[in-house]
């Protein structure tokens, strides 16, 4: 019986197939294989290991307690300069952020670099920094137009254009250096450079993206980036503290080091640090008010009428809490409290549970590339990206957090915004306002 002209084309498609070597790779008519790049081999750490930072006078202590000396005195500097910068205010801290987004874009960058072997590559890290260029000058434009818009336009009008354009003269210039990118493909690098292109823009979605969240909840109140920030802090320090005198149990494969009893000695520790610290912090206006531009002095200034969230409120206990408090001998059915303190618990607990995770990521990608640390700028704790993996994941959700919760409309940022605009249409808002409060009794003509 004859076979079928589908029955046979399927065996001579079938012979084909089973001719063909494993090794062989799969093509197709019209395709052209990429380079023989690939996945590049890693056999040795791409980026140099920590320097030896060890004093004289502590190589005599057991390596265990020299990293708790060297981690624990830079930990004190940091947060003494820390403070120090929180004291200039919000340009400092602005500038600050600026220079730890660049740091930690440096630090990605150069892994990616070192990996891929991209030394005779054109091109490429010029117009990496590039890139970052155009990304901030996007993300930061409205808040240079919301906080210094009156000054540019009263002192600086030949570059008001900037201001007003921004996200048009920023994406035109992202287009050139996109443009420059594909004139300079090289044969054989192709692979390598399209990898690199994505790396680049993986590691500006990281770094630019939450240094422009964290900046915008400065501005709203000093005193939740300050809680967010010293969270992280304390749950990093209480963590390595409870892990070092009483850790026995693992608690990640991706970070051997770190212990179920520091977790949970770190969660409770930052909780009650929070809640606490809140309420140092709430009674004063240059920590909770809104970070506003004074025209006359030149400078920000912080003061308002504080919201209800930063005046105390009486609150009643629920039925679990009064018998806890009962078996301990306080007779408690009210507590008075900034809901401030309520708030701050949220954010420390964010910080606790989940922020960790930020820097188990990392871990995961340091493993992957077989390095120890991103770099050596900070004795005792690595590069500024090991410092602040965690941070990154906090700014989203304290940004989501503020803007969801707590932000209410700032009436000096809609008036800073109607000087800028043109003396007509402030007269239109001014006839329209007024006409809006006669109608609704609060003024009479």
């Amino acid at each position: 019986m004859n076979s079928s002209p589908a029955m046979s084309e399927l065996r001579h498609r079938d012979g084909q197939a089973t001719d063909k070597t494993n090794d062989e790779p799969p093509t197709s008519s019209g395709c052209v294989p990429p380079e023989t790049v690939g996945i590049p081999q890693i056999n040795e750490p791409p980026i140099p290991a920590q320097k030896d930072h060890v004093p004289t006078i502590l190589k005599r202590l057991p390596q265990r307690w020299q990293n708790w000396v060297i981690r624990g005195f830079f930990s004190m500097l940091l947060i003494l300069g820390f403070v120090l910068i929180i004291w200039m205010g919000p340009v400092a801290l602005t500038i600050l952020v600026l220079l730890i987004e660049m740091m930690c874009f440096h630090e990605i960058i150069s892994i990616g670099y070192a990996v891929y072997r991209s030394k005779d590559l054109p091109w490429f890290r010029s117009l990496s920094w590039y890139f970052l260029l155009c990304a901030n000058y996007f993300v930061y434009g409205q808040s240079l137009k919301d906080y210094f818009g009156i000054v540019l336009h009263r002192d600086f009008e030949f570059l008001q254009f900037l201001i007003d354009y921004y996200r048009f003269i920023s994406f035109i210039l992202y287009i050139f250096g996109f443009i420059f990118f594909v004139l300079s493909l090289v044969k054989n690098y192709y692979l390598v450079q399209f990898t690199l292109f994505g790396w680049t823009h993986i590691g500006l979605l990281i770094v630019v993206s939450q240094s422009n969240l964290l900046t915008q909840t400065m501005f709203e109140g000093l005193i939740w980036f300050i809680i967010s920030t010293l969270s992280v802090i304390c749950n990093d320090i209480m963590a390595y503290m409870f892990g070092f005198f009483f850790g026995r149990t693992s608690l990640i494969k991706l970070s051997p080091k770190k212990t179920w009893e520091g977790f949970i000695g770190a969660l409770f520790s930052t909780l009650v640090f929070a809640f606490f610290f809140a309420a140092i912090l709430a009674p004063h206006p240059y920590l909770t008010c809104p970070a506003m531009f004074d025209s006359e002095s030149h400078s920000f200034v912080m003061r308002c009428t504080p919201s209800s969230t930063f005046h105390l409120k009486e609150y009643h206990l629920p039925m679990i809490l009064k018998d806890a408090f009962g078996i301990l001998g306080f007779q408690l059915s009210t507590v008075t409290l900034y809901p401030a303190q309520l708030h701050a618990v949220v954010i420390a607990a964010f910080a606790s549970l989940v922020g960790p995770f930020g820097g188990f990521f990392a871990s995961g990608f340091k493993r992957a590339f077989k390095i120890k640390d991103f770099g050596d700028v900070i004795p005792g704790h690595g590069g500024i990206m090991d410092r602040f993996d965690c941070q990154f994941i906090m700014a989203s959700f304290l940004y989501v957090y503020i803007f969801t919760f707590l932000k209410t409309a700032n009436p000096q940022k809609l008036i800073q915004q109607l000087f800028q605009l043109p003396v007509e249409d402030q007269m239109t808002v001014y006839n329209s306002l007024q006409e809006h409060l006669v109608k609704s009794g609060a003024i009479e003509l």
